[in-house]
């Protein structure tokens, strides 16, 4: 499914920390992260391009030592250290649940055990209080007994009874991970069993002795992009070498990938899905009785697929004409055997709303619909014969999102996380047989939210198109321009970027007076497909266009002015935050650059870049170059320009994006004469960190970093 690839893909995080203490030093301007940026040498790209290359990590080891000497020196890194650390590894936060086998599943971190353990148990059980969890992988002890740096990267079951599952592992957190057999009966890995080696793959179990897998078979067998685009029967107990090719994509494709889905009914239907790029893509039936592919006729962006009552069911991404007119949006059932019959319609969605979440029960579709970026669940079912669906609407609260975190066809119950900015996160079990809603779990408080609220502001973009936003304040705040505003968003692929309770900012940014800010930009999922596609391509400036609107909003409100207003985005956040910092250095005190894009001219032969050219464009058609010269930050560094001073982090270990665009950037910086920071943690894969001490050190540092530029100087003042 595409969604489930996109977040594989390009991954969406929270923005970060910040802090009133007491002061440690004087702060007319932040201070330089000394040594200055001179006195250590800037390596040509060609050495910092080599990722694991000896001069490139003593050029990297040097650089966070540098920035380390100012941030981690300074004496609140400790409390902010112990502050992220505790929420991180808090004992009530939520453990949501994975259906599997008619048994919920669990990955669980904390401080017995830092790499986590995997772990499971029943429905009641669950219900309960203080649920009886049995371990079924812890992953310290495996990564001590093996000698391997594991990160969990979750497990694929078969389906219904969930005994055997394929577990998906990495080393450090990339996203290339080995796939291990592993039998839920007696909780131990399989011996002789199916054991996939390291790849960028995909796998789907097709029955228990057989899997569909894509991934690296050698020479020829992967895109441009560096997935793979052959798909093939693995057996058990027979090589890899041996394993029969049942469909080939091509080298100019983004990745081909199967999937089995299962019906409330038992049906099953096997797909390959190969996507011609990042939005677009085929699907053909595979017959394991024949050995035979049959294409599909669906269009070719889809945001969802599922199987219900033998019916594939569809968020479509475009206008479809199938019979009759379908509307981009639409949810949509589609009866994959019977060619020519027209899809009967779900749901449709209104000018204000979209889908984000859809799951299949075994009682109904469920979908997560906002409107106006607030947030409504929908329970759909069959009336009958004609095709025509009956809808059930439940209100959630305002303010808030809704994530549905599992549901499986051989359920009649969901479960959906439900959180704001300054509430705890909830966990209901949505019972689609009942139609009802219970509350079966909540987060205490993690950090002091007394005092707060959260509003949603509107403002008119350079076109004159409405962005909302949302503010997170305290309620005694003044409209003084001092208030310090950390401010965030994405604007991109479609993804929606809603209220989450994001614990290290509470307590190292709320609690002391900070104000959030969250922009729905365009780019994003918030008003469905039209939203994202106004964003995509050189339509790409509507969203920095909408961010920097924002930005001018809250200083127009007088919430802050230049002096107190920070930025923060990661991934392509992190790259709307380098457009940002280049085409509107003015308007921003700090700009935290995370795991970015930042090369916009050669993104396209970088790590799996060129499985974004879709969203971004590609240098080869010239208009799309011309705009990708003209927003692209690292080449349009300036002399002349007058720059905040930047937090620049990333990770070795970031096989998606990869650390090179940060490296460049910095360098670039370095040979202009521009102060930064910049921190590359050597494990983390995209995620940039993959446990909660590794969290906590990279949150402090942006804490230390945005206390210093945007409250030290009013602390001073008092003092």
């Amino acid at each position: 499914m595409r969604r489930l690839l996109l977040a594989m893909t390009l991954l969406v995080c929270s923005s970060l920390p910040v802090v009133t203490v007491p002061l440690m030093m004087p702060v007319t301007a932040l201070a330089a992260p000394g040594p200055s940026v001179a006195a250590l040498a800037v390596p040509p790209r060609a050495v910092l391009e080599q990722v694991e290359g000896q001069q490139a990590l003593d050029w990297v080891r040097a650089q966070n030592s540098r920035s380390a000497n100012v941030l981690q020196a300074d004496k609140r890194y400790q409390k902010f250290y112990d502050d992220v650390l505790s929420v991180e590894q808090a004992p009530g936060r939520l453990p949501l649940p994975d259906q599997a086998g008619g048994r919920l599943w669990n990955f669980w971190q904390d401080a017995a055990h830092p790499k986590g353990i995997w772990r499971v148990t029943t429905d009641a059980s669950f219900a309960q209080s203080a649920p009886d969890w049995k371990t079924a992988i812890d992953l310290d002890a495996l990564s001590k007994q093996e000698k391997r740096d594991w990160v969990f990267q979750g497990a694929d079951c078969l389906e219904p009874e969930a005994k055997r599952c394929l577990v998906a592992l990495s080393l450090s957190g990339e996203d290339a991970a080995f796939y291990r057999e592993f039998d839920t009966t007696t909780n131990s890995f399989v011996t002789d069993g199916f054991d996939l080696p390291r790849s960028k793959q995909r796998v789907a179990w097709l029955d228990l002795d057989t899997l569909l897998v894509s991934r690296d078979w050698g020479e020829g067998s992967l895109t441009r992009s560096g997935y793979p685009f052959s798909v093939r029967l693995v057996k058990r107990g027979q090589p890899l070498a041996a394993a029969k090719e049942i469909f080939r994509g091509e080298e100019g494709d983004m990745i081909v990938e199967p999937q089995v889905l299962h019906d409330e009914a038992g049906r099953k239907i096997a797909i390959i899905q190969r996507n011609l790029d990042f939005f677009r893509s085929e699907y053909r039936i595979y017959d394991p009785e024949t050995g035979k592919l049959r294409q599909i006729a669906l269009p070719q962006k889809i945001g969802f697929l599922g199987y219900y009552s033998g019916k594939l069911i569809l968020r479509l991404d475009q206008d479809w004409n199938a019979g009759r007119h379908f509307v981009r949006g639409s949810i949509v059932a589609v009866d994959p055997f019977a060619s020519g019959k027209t899809p009967s319609l779900v749901f449709t969605p209104k000018t204000s709303e979209t889908t984000t979440d859809i799951g299949v029960t075994s009682k109904g579709v469920i979908a997560v619909v906002y409107t106006d970026v607030q947030p409504s669940l929908r329970l759909y079912t069959p009336t009958g014969k004609d095709g025509s669906w009956h809808e059930a609407y439940f209100i959630l609260p305002r303010m808030s999102s809704a994530s549905l975190q599992s549901a499986s066809s051989s359920a009649s119950h969901a479960y959906l996380e439900v959180e704001g900015y300054i509430v705890p996160p909830e966990l209901w079990s949505f019972d689609a047989a009942a139609a009802k809603a219970l509350k079966v779990k909540t987060t205490p408080a993690l950090f002091d939210a007394k005092g707060l609220r959260t509003e949603q502001f509107w403002v008119k973009s350079s076109d004159g198109v409405n962005i909302p936003y949302f503010v997170t304040h305290r309620r005694d705040w003044k409209m003084n321009d001092h208030n310090p505003v950390l401010f965030t968003a994405y604007g991109g692929f479609d993804l929606s970027y809603l209220p989450t309770y994001y614990a290290d900012i509470g307590k190292t940014w709320l609690e002391r007076g900070g104000v959030y800010v969250v922009g729905n930009i365009r780019g994003g999922g918030e008003y469905g497909p039209a939203w994202h596609e106004a964003g995509m391509k050189s339509g790409r400036q509507h969203a920095y266009d909408d961010f920097a609107a924002i930005g001018r909003d809250l200083a127009a409100r007088h919430i802050a002015d230049k002096d107190h207003l920070g930025i923060r985005g990661r991934s392509n956040g992190g790259l709307l935050m380098g457009v940002e910092f280049t085409q509107h250095p003015e308007l921003w005190k700090a700009v935290i650059i995370g795991v970015p894009l930042l090369d916009m001219e050669n993104f396209e032969t970088m790590a799996a870049g060129a499985s974004w050219a879709a969203e971004y464009g590609h240098m080869a058609i010239p208009s799309e170059r011309a705009f990708l010269q003209k927003i692209s930050p690292l080449q349009n560094l300036k002399k002349d320009g007058t720059y905040p001073v930047p937090f620049i982090f990333t990770s070795t270990k970031d096989d998606r994006v990869g650390p090179v665009h940060a490296r460049l950037f910095a360098a670039r910086l370095a040979e202009l004469g521009k102060d930064f920071y910049y921190y590359e943690d050597t494990e983390g894969g995209h995620a940039g960190t993959v446990n909660a001490r590794e969290i906590a050190h990279e949150r402090a540092l942006e804490a230390v970093y945005l206390s210093q530029s945007l409250m030290d100087q009013d602390a001073a003042m008092t003092h």
